[in-house]
């Protein structure tokens, strides 16, 4: 079953909204938060690193914001300069990837390029569409990166959702109630599932529009959207959980990522580091001192010979914009680090069916001209390292989304392969008080591995990312 269908349609029509600048000042307080007790429990991995940095020490916190329009609107800068403005001696690195007009369905496959190689410390993520694709991306989460999320239920558009149901006991998957369902049924089992923290502005937003003797659309711009007066008030939502409380204890998130200190936790011997680790990532750190050149081995192996270490970006089209006419491309063999470039042609013999059928050529920089393919079948290239299923193609809705209608005969798509790993490097020496880290291994079986390190006397330690299993 889809996810309020109409609001989709309604995302893909308009897919970026511009947002209007407002500040707390030009709208009236929300009075009351409702019960805060326990609030923001399963992100306290990520405030606290915000809370403890100081100018001598200043910790790294990457936060991401994912979903559609809603997500792309201006309300998330203004949760930014929040944590920008409490926290000043952190090293804050914030983006927002959200695509409008992506459905959790469509979300689910740019979450390969754009969500878990960010890596992030904390996701905070809202999307409709299809619940078992958005059950995919939480679970995904969950399984590649040691992000907490902060996951955000829906907001008021219509004067119903005052009277709805709100017992998930009498909330079943089937019937006329899709948005109690979705909001007092199946959201929370997610957040309970996958340990995130429930933000609930739908309960806020109830709350605020009947203090100030408000309707829903006083705070949109149409039936969704959000107005300058809904951006402010989804941002004090969503600030309102993010707060440091040590007597909450620390997150499950804390169990996650684990910090050795050579010299304590780990030793040099013979010239080398060597280290027994469960997890999927390993990052080298340095606080201080010289660069050093160090030389890397995992389970005996260069890094850069595990296929799952190496990432591709988001393919782009010309013409197009920023939504990637397909999606996802997988690495079906071991690749080599360069750019790839599809030169699509729609098939005129195909020009009656709905949806156009393109004909194509890929090839690489380095590889040269690999294989010829059609969008209606499953292709894999001659060098074997690049694969393209059918439905990954989506160039009529990427295009449109672009401002590209009708979608064109020909297109041009280019996208990278990136590495998440390295065979050497230099640690950097650290300045103003951050930690300079480089990342080893990002995308391993989350097993038991050994490190090994020779050289690169300036490590100060490592650091072990192991999701959850």
């Amino acid at each position: 079953m889809s996810r309020r269908v109409a609001v989709v349609f309604i995302f893909a029509l308009a897919a970026s909204w511009n947002s209007t600048d407002c500040s707390a000042e030009d709208f009236p307080p929300v009075k009351n938060f409702g019960d805060v007790t326990g609030r923001g429990r399963n992100v306290q991995r990520t405030m606290r690193l915000l809370a403890e940095s100081t100018p001598e020490h200043r910790n790294t916190v990457r936060v991401l914001f994912y979903g559609q329009s809603i997500t792309e609107q201006g309300w998330w800068k203004l949760v930014a300069n929040d944590l920008r403005a409490r926290f000043p001696n952190a090293n804050l690195i914030v983006e927002n990837r959200a695509l409008g007009g992506y459905a959790s369905q469509l979300l689910v496959k740019t979450a390969e390029t754009d969500l878990y190689p960010f890596q992030p410390d904390l996701l905070i993520f809202q999307v409709y569409g299809a619940h078992d694709k958005y059950e995919d991306i939480m679970r995904l989460t969950r399984e590649r990166t040691t992000a907490e999320i902060l996951q955000q239920n829906d907001h008021v558009t219509k004067p119903e959702a005052f009277t709805e149901e709100t017992d998930p006991a009498k909330l079943p998957p089937k019937g006329t109630h899709w948005d109690a369902f979705m909001n007092h049924n199946w959201l929370p089992a997610m957040s309970k599932k996958y340990w995130t923290e429930l933000c609930d502005q739908r309960a806020i937003w109830k709350q605020y529009l009947t203090d100030y003797k408000l309707e829903p659309k006083a705070l949109l711009k149409d039936g969704v959207h959000l107005n300058a007066h809904g951006e402010f008030l989804m941002a004090e939502c969503v600030k309102s959980y993010l707060r440091y409380d040590p007597a909450l204890g620390p997150s499950p998130a804390e169990q996650w990522v684990k910090t050795l200190v050579v010299g304590k936790d780990v030793v040099w011997k013979d010239g080398k580091l060597r280290v027994e680790f469960t997890g999927t990532r390993v990052d080298a750190i340095s606080r201080s001192g010289d660069a050093a050149k160090a030389a890397v081995r995992i389970d005996g192996k260069k890094p850069s010979e595990f296929q799952e270490l190496y990432g591709l970006t988001r393919a782009l089209s010309k013409p197009g914009g920023k939504w990637p006419p397909i999606a996802p491309i997988q690495i079906q063999a071991l690749p080599l680090l360069e750019e790839w470039t599809l030169e699509a042609q729609a098939d005129p013999a195909a020009s009656k069916l709905e949806k156009k059928v393109y004909t194509f050529a890929l090839s690489g920089s380095k590889t040269g001209p690999d294989g010829e393919g059609r969008s209606d079948q499953r292709f894999v290239s001659k060098s074997g390292r690049m694969a393209i299923a059918p439905e990954s193609w989506g160039v009529e809705f990427a295009l449109m989304l672009s401002g590209v209608k009708p979608a064109p005969d020909k297109l041009t798509a280019k996208w990278s392969v990136v590495p998440h790993f390295a065979d050497e490097f230099v640690v950097p020496k650290s300045e103003a008080g951050v930690e300079a880290s480089v990342t080893l291994a990002q995308g391993l079986a989350n097993g038991k591995h050994v490190l090994e390190i020779e050289g690169g006397d300036a490590i100060w330690g490592l650091r072990v990312y192991a999701p959850r299993k």
